[in-house]
């Protein structure tokens, strides 16, 4: 079970399990603004303050988007200083 605010478990595997092709327009609109607002809750609350299944399939999940995304380790705020020369 998810926790309050969050996208349910089971409708994120139907999700995933159901192929792209298959999708109405409408579904994919609704299944991106759904993942980018479960994304936002996910980033906005610490892990310590989740259940631990919902702990567990958020730390699967961002390591996926790491992982798809090319993502790092860093810092937003070392992102930023790289990207205008103040890291050096």
């Amino acid at each position: 079970m998810s926790d309050a605010g969050r996208k349910d478990f089971s409708t994120k595997a139907k999700e995933e399990l159901t192929p792209d092709s298959s999708k109405s327009t409408q579904q994919k609109i609704k299944e991106g603004i759904t993942d980018t607002t479960d994304r936002a809750a996910r980033g906005a609350q610490t892990d310590d303050s989740k259940s631990t299944g919902q702990s567990m399939f958020d730390k699967g999940q961002r390591s996926s988007d790491r992982h798809a995304h090319g993502g790092t380790d860093q810092t937003l705020l070392d992102k930023a200083k790289n990207a205008v020369g103040m890291n050096k």
